[in-house]
């Protein structure tokens, strides 16, 4: 085993494995200026907004389909991007966010995080809280009901 991470930092450090290395997040920015309103108007189109792979009809990967079932668990309605469809997208929400992960959910225009925060947030019994400090009816809120 240890004979295997020797090889791979070497590997790793060797000069034909720079040459396939990403490139620095310096030199990979994707964000132009386009891209950023794009990107704004994408997160403002709706209250709850996930930046997922797949939709939420047919989530593409685990993490995804997580954020779509405590969406629907707590019946709020969210618009979805599917990034595995525009490549684009899926860079540059990475970089407007500065998160390195997809989903992205966001909440009146507010990052809240990735899957995890998220998943947190449900296992905490903090999101029906967060739902009703920004004003989005849920299933267990105190305050909102979301319609029938």
């Amino acid at each position: 085993m240890l004979r295997s991470v020797s090889f791979a930092r070497t590997l790793f450090n060797s000069a034909s494995f720079n040459a396939i290395r990403p490139l620095s997040s310096e030199s990979a920015r994707v964000l132009t200026p386009e891209l950023k309103e794009r990107i704004q108007k994408l997160v403002q189109s709706g209250d709850v907004v996930v930046f997922m792979k797949g939709t939420q009809n047919q989530p593409m990967c685990g993490f995804s389909r997580n954020v779509k079932l405590i969406l629907d668990l707590h019946k709020v309605p969210f618009r979805d991007y599917n990034v595995l469809e525009d490549e684009e997208l899926r860079a540059g929400i990475k970089e407007f966010s500065d998160w390195p992960t997809i989903p992205q959910i966001y909440v009146k225009g507010q990052f809240v995080g990735g899957s995890d925060i998220f998943v947190q947030m449900h296992q905490e019994h903090e999101i029906a809280k967060f739902f009703d400090e920004h004003g989005i009816p849920s299933k267990y809120s105190e305050t909102k009901k979301p319609n029938a």
